[in-house]
């Protein structure tokens, strides 16, 4: 299946992508518009430029597919971190191996201390998040976090290494549903250049990896590329593809998209190409249009203003209070020393909630619960 994937990302180099959008007419633009599908021709017309002018009409159309498809609604969800230890080099991130920052892998008490800060805040879906370092922190920790905290969530999402789909199994026997992986870029040269050291350089592994975690039966996959590495509009085209191939492939799975903005790491690759906030609202409105079913979701790396804003636009899952360090709830948040990235959007879960009910939503908490997944007959 990956490689069927592989052969439509090279059919699609970036000169490829960037010739078909400025090609792009108005009226390929109207056409996609009245009949969306995730097809190229479709893909190159919803997010070339000239798209910018049909921009009102796509967030209208893109708010109205929302309302029949989730109604009035709003997925809270949390990230934990559970280790910042890592191997790789990404240029981009704050856990690069060759950063001299304190590294912590929690322990099970302190884990679950962590987490029950965010549950008395009436967070129920977690994202468990490590860094690359399986000998400092690996399957058997996460497991042991998993089977701890299960019976108290609806939901957890593991954003962690790469695992093959014994790995994957391992995981969702322990109580993982979900799994999320960025390519961080699809660029496959430009890849190389931003993970020059470390098991991460391998472009094919990591790309394999979500088929693996579809074949290991999680029932949410999710992807994204970290926009500002290379031009977004090219990157959006490649994401696109990828998230068409496992609806394809993995129908039976609920995909996820994010659109994470690169943020700011102390001697981090800067942004090299800017995503403004009418850019990345063209692309979150074409993935609801061509995507309608999926969740989309935008992170605290985006300003309250704008999370507010992209609340009515398609988004249908936002992370709240996020910290990005082990052990950052709480009295000692230490994501200013160790975190993966420094969040723009401070506001506590309460107050995140309540802005999402000012907005004529419905703060969503629970939307899943693993007796779903038994076999009838079988008991939980």
């Amino acid at each position: 299946m990956t490689s069927e994937l592989l052969a439509a990302l090279a059919d699609y180099p970036p000169e490829r992508i960037a010739a078909g959008m400025e090609a792009v007419s108005a009226r390929e633009v109207r056409r996609a518009l009245e009949n969306p599908q995730p097809r190229p021709g479709h893909l190159l017309a919803l997010l070339s430029p000239q798209a910018a002018p049909f921009l009102e009409e796509m967030a209208q159309m893109a708010r109205q597919v929302t309302l029949r498809r989730f109604g009035r609604t709003m997925t809270l969800y949390a990230p934990l971190y559970l280790s910042n230890h890592c191997i790789n080099h990404c240029t981009y991130c704050g856990f690069n191996a060759a950063r001299d920052i304190p590294r912590r892998a929690l322990s099970l008490a302190e884990a679950l201390g962590q987490a029950e800060h965010l549950l008395s805040q009436g967070i129920r879906h977690l994202l468990l998040v490590t860094g690359e370092a399986p000998a400092r922190y690996g399957l058997a920790e996460i497991c042991e976090v998993v089977e701890a905290l299960r019976p108290r969530v609806a939901s957890l999402s593991v954003e962690i290494f790469p695992c093959d789909e014994g790995g994957y199994e391992r995981l969702g026997q322990a109580g993982v549903d979900g799994l999320v992986l960025y390519q961080e870029t699809y660029d496959r040269v430009r890849y190389r250049a931003f993970h020059p050291q470390g098991p991460k350089q391998d472009f094919t592994r990591r790309l394999e990896a979500m088929d693996a975690g579809a074949r290991a039966g999680f029932r949410s996959l999710g992807v994204g590329a970290l926009l500002g590495l290379t031009p977004h509009r090219i990157e959006t085209f490649y994401l696109a593809l990828h998230a068409a191939h496992l609806r394809k492939h993995h129908f039976q799975a609920r995909l996820g998209v994010s659109f994470p903005r690169l943020r700011p790491v102390s001697s981090g690759t800067p942004t090299l190409h800017p995503v403004s906030n009418a850019e990345l609202v063209q692309a979150i409105v074409a993935f609801r249009l061509l995507f309608p079913d999926a969740e989309l979701v935008i992170s605290t790396r985006e300003s309250a203003p704008m999370r507010d804003r992209l609340m009515h636009l398609g988004v249908t899952r936002m992370s709240a209070g996020s910290r990005t360090s082990p052990g950052g709830y709480g009295p000692r948040e230490e994501d200013a020393a160790s975190g993966q990235f420094n969040t723009d959007d401070q506001r506590q879960i309460g107050q995140i909630a309540e802005a999402i009910r000012a907005a004529g939503l419905d703060v969503v908490t629970k939307d899943f619960d693993p007796a779903f997944l038994a076999v009838p007959g079988t008991g939980p």
